[in-house]
């Protein structure tokens, strides 16, 4: 017979379910974008409802490496989340704003 995981959490020490925990937490934070959309608990067909495109358009954007911005922005937001694109350097990291829909109108009223 097969155990259950909260059994076996059951029996690991305090600072053993911590450390899981954070190792769980630290795998989150590097995810492909399917394994992110099913850490959101929602299905392709699920998903393609809301970004109101087919659910083979959703398996075809989770399986690229190189993708508009754009959509990639839409996907994340589909997932309830916001999309933020960063440089890093040895000394710094930057946000980059030009992606940014509401800072690009503050910059230029004229934006369409």
């Amino acid at each position: 017979m097969s155990k259950q995981f909260k059994d076996l959490r059951k029996k690991m020490s305090k600072e053993a379910q911590a450390e899981a925990h954070q190792s769980a937490l630290e795998m989150l934070q590097h995810l492909a974008l399917a394994e992110l959309r099913q850490a959101q608990h929602l299905s392709q067909e699920e998903l393609a409802k809301v970004l109101n495109i087919q659910q083979p358009a959703v398996a075809k954007i989770e399986k690229k490496v190189d993708m508009h911005i754009s959509t990639l922005k839409r996907f994340i937001e589909a997932l309830g989340g916001e999309l933020e694109i960063k440089a890093l350097f040895p000394d710094r990291e930057v946000r980059i704003t030009q992606f940014d829909e509401s800072k690009a109108r503050k910059l230029n009223p004229f934006a369409v």
